[in-house]
């Protein structure tokens, strides 16, 4: 799906990613990630240009090469050396937006701005910024529909309309958007400069009312004019599930759950190791359950496809740790020879996944503040067992999803248990309506639907 103005997608992470073969040929390979799975079948043998930041060694080649087409997508890479790239990324996006927008912060003990930190990582992120800011002035078709993705790329709009006054520039964000309190935690100067970069774009689009809500409030706070704000909650793509439902992988990792699960109840999570999806309380809420009732040992497994995210900031790794730790005391304290209560499988294995997700009975999606949270909509998509979604408010798919799901409060371990619990619980009857509702919901919008949206709100 394209219109007749020329598309520009620009992205922390691109379509395709690039590796080195043995020769010093760079392989192109699919990316990873929702942004991608969600616009990919839109855009692919089309003229729209993907710009991105160039992630790997093969990567930083191409970036060296221009626009080139490679997996049928018009690729545009940007490099940035190792000490901007790491300030840009780890230090601000990682360790500063994403906390103060998820909440993550604790007031007593973070954060600490030391002296130098806006104009070291945060000068970085500018550079970047500024950067992509930079190549859209240059290589963007006259007339264009700017289409920037996420919370990485806040800050190039006001360079580009005063260069470029022919492109539409929208913005749409993954991530929640910080409240004013959670957006003071930021320094002064930081936040002003993301909330006038932000309004800077034509038009800025969020998953969720409460997203953008947060925004505007933010905005009058900050005392700038907020920007046209849109909501275009995304759709999974039926059409790719399917696809991979019926792929060999998936295929044969459905006859590996169906040998490791047997007649017993199957839990089920599919997340990163991200301190926001709450991947610790889900563990403690099935503890929880246990405890409650031991007859529940050896008839249900927790199959936990969880995989490390951003590996080498501090926090990620010792969230990671705790994990493990969890994991192993669960299955230490109730395991039996014959039954393992938590199956623990950390590699991005995306049909084990799929496959997972369509086997399970229950699936469990309990972050303390995030996006959309899309696993919960592909879930029951491509789920034939009826399955039941035990999903947190704080998610932004409840707004969508909540009227049949059953309802997990993050910090309140004992009613997550309990919603853990009924959903294993339910009736046949109450199976099928929940899961018939939550199918129907999940299908209502599509990616399309969600592009469609974007270049409407493009003007």
């Amino acid at each position: 799906m394209v219109e007749e103005r020329p598309i520009v997608i620009v992205s922390n992470r691109g379509p395709v990613s690039f590796e080195l073969d043995t020769t010093g040929t760079a392989v192109a390979k699919r990316g990873a990630g929702g942004l991608v799975s969600g616009l990919a079948p839109l855009v692919r043998d089309t003229a729209t240009m993907w710009m991105a930041a160039a992630m790997t060694d093969g990567d930083r080649f191409m970036a060296t090469q221009g626009a080139t087409v490679a997996e049928g997508f018009k690729v545009r890479l940007l490099a940035f050396d190792d000490e901007t790239w790491a300030a840009h990324y780890d230090t601000v996006c990682n360790e500063a937006l994403w906390f103060a927008h998820h909440g993550l912060f604790d007031p007593v003990y973070q954060p600490a701005w030391p002296a130098g930190w806006v104009d070291g990582p945060w000068a970085a992120h500018r550079r970047v910024n500024q950067a992509f800011a930079d190549a859209l002035v240059e290589d963007a078709p006259l007339g264009a529909v700017v289409l920037i993705q996420d919370y990485h790329l806040c800050l190039l709009a006001p360079s580009v309309r005063e260069r470029r006054p022919d492109l539409r520039l929208v913005h749409f964000s993954h991530t929640p958007f910080a409240t004013p309190l959670w957006l003071r935690t930021l320094p002064v100067e930081v936040r002003r400069e993301l909330i006038a970069g932000l309004a800077a774009h034509h038009a800025c689009g969020f998953h969720t009312d409460r997203w953008a809500d947060d925004f505007r409030a933010s905005c009058i706070d900050t005392g700038v004019s907020a920007p046209t704000c849109f909501v275009a909650p995304l759709g999974p793509d039926p059409d790719d599930l399917a696809a991979t439902t019926g792929s060999d992988a998936c295929t044969a990792a459905a006859a590996e759950l169906d040998q490791l699960v047997g007649d017993r109840q199957f839990l089920v999570r599919v997340d990163r190791i991200e301190l926001s999806k709450n991947v610790l309380r889900g563990f403690d809420a099935y503890e929880a359950m246990l405890e409650a009732d031991p007859s529940r040992c050896g008839r249900v497994v927790f199959g936990a496809f969880v995989y490390p995210s951003r590996q080498g900031v501090a926090d990620y790794d010792r969230y990671r740790d705790a994990v493990l730790q969890r994991v192993a005391a669960i299955n230490e304290r109730f395991g039996t020879q014959d039954w393992t209560p938590i199956h623990y499988d950390p590699h991005d294995d995306y049909p084990r996944s799929i496959a997972a997700l369509a086997r399970a009975d229950v699936v469990l999606v309990n972050p303390i503040r995030d996006g959309l949270n899309l696993v919960a909509k592909e879930a029951m998509v491509v789920n034939d067992r009826n399955g039941q979604l035990v999903l947190s408010p704080e998610a932004g798919a409840w707004d969508e999803l909540g009227v049949a799901a059953w309802r997990a409060d993050p910090f309140d371990i004992g009613s997550t248990a309990a919603a853990i619990a009924a959903a294993l619980d339910a009736s046949p009857e109450e199976r099928i309506h929940r899961s018939r509702a939550l199918r129907h919901a999940s299908l209502a919008r599509t990616p399309a639907h969600w592009l469609a949206d974007q270049l409407t709100a493009a003007g």
